[in-house]
């Protein structure tokens, strides 16, 4: 993997060159990215509105009374996207505290009352050597969790794809764990100069596959599924800015 990580920051740094890397480069495809990575994070829970029918709900918002439960899921990922991107240029730390914040946002008009809250209750899994973390523990663990990654001197990718399965494994929430479990991710990589891991749909059964494989200790396969998630909104982002670059006769 180390070869993968050495080809992903050659590549970066010819872009780097190109054009900086950062916040106002990511503007004039902004919009598009946080469609797409809306619509990916919710079909990898399940949810079936396509790309396009996530764009215009995002696009054109009605009242919220005559939106689904889906729509709302929608409007709610992308306006958690958008303060993430906010806090990815601030020097807020990545906490507890930006964690349920981020999970409030995330649920916050289809289930207010589990939003930002921590689960009170545990979980059985059935089929499955993985044990999430008893109620009472959460609290302690999920600090314990931010501590360790904030004195890491392994690669920031494989960090924040350790620090991702781990946050999974604890499954601090009733619901909306995957969601704002990814949101934290795509924080600590641009927060470490890396673009945002796309992990679309098609790449579902290989992200659970990976977070199995991290229950029981081999996190090298997350660390693939995330790193191939970059050099996906690499490839997207590079396609994207030529068009809007393009003249138009």
């Amino acid at each position: 993997m180390s070869n993968v990580l050495s080809s992903l920051d050659d590549r970066l740094e010819r872009i780097v060159q190109q054009r900086q890397w950062s916040y106002d480069a990511i503007c004039p495809v902004y919009d598009a990215l946080r469609v797409r990575m809306t619509y990916a994070s919710n079909m990898i829970e399940g949810q079936h509105l396509t790309l396009t029918e996530t764009d215009h709900i995002l696009q054109n918002k009605s009242s919220r009374t005559s939106l689904s439960h889906r729509h709302l899921e929608s409007i709610d990922h992308a306006t958690a996207w958008d303060t993430m991107m906010s806090y990815s240029q601030s020097d807020e730390p990545i906490n507890a505290e930006l964690l349920q914040a981020l999970h409030t946002l995330v649920m916050r008009h289809t289930q207010p009352h589990e939003a930002g809250r921590y689960r009170s209750v545990p979980i059985v899994t059935q089929g499955s050597t993985w044990i999430p973390a008893h109620p009472v523990a959460i609290p302690y663990k999920i600090k314990q969790l931010f501590d360790e990654f904030k004195k890491t001197a392994i690669h920031p990718v494989t960090a924040a794809a350790c620090m991702h399965a781990r946050l999974m494994a604890v499954h601090p929430f009733m619901d909306g764990n995957g969601r704002t479990g990814r949101l934290v991710l795509n924080l600590w990589l641009i927060r470490h100069h890396y673009p945002p891991s796309l992990v679309g749909p098609e790449n579902r059964a290989a992200y659970y596959t990976a977070l199995q494989a991290a229950d029981g200790g081999d996190f090298a396969p997350i660390g693939n599924v995330v790193l191939q998630g970059i050099f996906q909104t690499l490839t997207w982002y590079e396609e994207t800015l030529r068009k809007s670059e393009t003249p138009q006769a």
